[in-house]
């Protein structure tokens, strides 16, 4: 016997092996994103940088905020494609309170009341109505967007030193943004793994119809989901507006809704329902957010930068429809 084999033999590797191959085989993404890694920093030199680490976790965070909820609405078998609208009008209202001189506490409760009011307005459409999912929050898409630029014609910036703290305030030496978006990763997972209502998501995405055949309420979970991400979507709002300390109601989170589903899809959720973990979308997060990183760092023009973005969602899907249905 060989002394890898010898090693190998020893209980406590073979579980350690075990579950690492395991892991694997549920998120092959883990491959692939330590494979980029690798090229970015082979090509750059920089990528693994301190700098450019915090960077990238600090730019990923608002994807990962909204990426979370967004995941549990496609595994109950829903989709929010307003996120990106919402995210503006969400740092439209956080801004204007600010500006006015309103604490950064009532700036944020504003965002999350009015992300809150979009994703009701999509939930009642979706879940008692039974409207198309797709149809509405696409028409939402535009809808809400035209709505902040009625609202809020003009640019918003100055929103002073206070709502300054949300994102650029250090949480036991980790930046805001990224604390908040540990914390949302966290209560998502253990969401899924330790709650009935976690459950209950997974067998609404399987098969609606026998789930509510075994006493579940099929309406009420995917309603609250679909408020929780139009108010995830306007806290990430808030945060980029605190970050810039300027807002734009025609532009911000432009091709927002696109990221944050590439990244739900990369992570192994189905598009279909039933199927997708925690973390999963983490791993999506961090791919993308470092892919974009990488590309930027090797200036590569952001016309490549979106296609690369396209072809990506594009794999996401593919291999979301390919894989086998493995739960949380």
């Amino acid at each position: 016997m060989t002394t890898a084999d010898t090693v190998l033999s020893r209980p406590r590797v073979r579980v350690l092996a075990t579950g690492g191959l395991t892991a694997v085989r549920r998120h092959p993404l883990i491959v692939v994103l330590a494979a980029m890694v690798l090229v970015f920093q082979l090509s750059t030199g920089s990528f693994l940088a301190p700098a450019n680490l915090s960077g990238i976790a600090t730019d990923a965070a608002t994807l990962a905020i909204v990426a979370v909820p967004l995941a549990l609405l496609v595994i109950s078998g829903y989709l929010d494609l307003s996120v990106g609208s919402t995210l503006a009008l969400g740092g439209l209202v956080a801004g204007r309170l600010a500006s006015e001189g309103q604490p950064p506490v009532v700036a944020v409760l504003g965002a999350l009341a009015a992300g809150g009011a979009v994703g009701a307005v999509n939930g009642v459409l979706c879940c008692r109505l039974g409207l198309s999912p797709f149809i509405v929050t696409l028409g939402m898409l535009t809808a809400v967007r035209g709505l902040a630029q009625q609202l809020f014609p003009l640019p918003l910036s100055g929103f002073g030193s206070g709502f300054a703290w949300l994102g650029g305030a250090k949480i036991a030496g980790i930046a805001a943004p990224v604390a908040i978006a540990v914390l949302v990763l966290a209560a998502g997972a253990l969401f899924l793994a330790f709650t009935p209502s976690g459950r209950h998501v997974f067998a609404i995405g399987v098969n609606r119809e026998a789930a509510h055949l075994s006493g579940i309420n099929i309406r009420r979970m995917p309603f609250a989901l679909f408020v929780v991400t139009g108010a995830a979507a306007a806290l990430a709002g808030a945060i980029k507006a605190s970050v810039l300390d300027s807002v734009v109601a025609g532009t911000s989170g432009a091709g927002f809704e696109l990221a944050v589903l590439t990244a739900v899809l990369i992570g192994g959720v189905a598009l279909t329902g039933g199927s997708g973990s925690i973390l999963g979308v983490l791993l999506g997060v961090l791919f993308l957010g470092g892919l974009q990183n990488g590309l930027t760092l090797l200036n590569v023009p952001t016309f490549w930068q979106q296609m690369t973005q396209g072809v990506a969602l594009v794999a996401g899907a593919a291999l979301a429809y390919l894989a086998p249905r493995t739960g949380r």
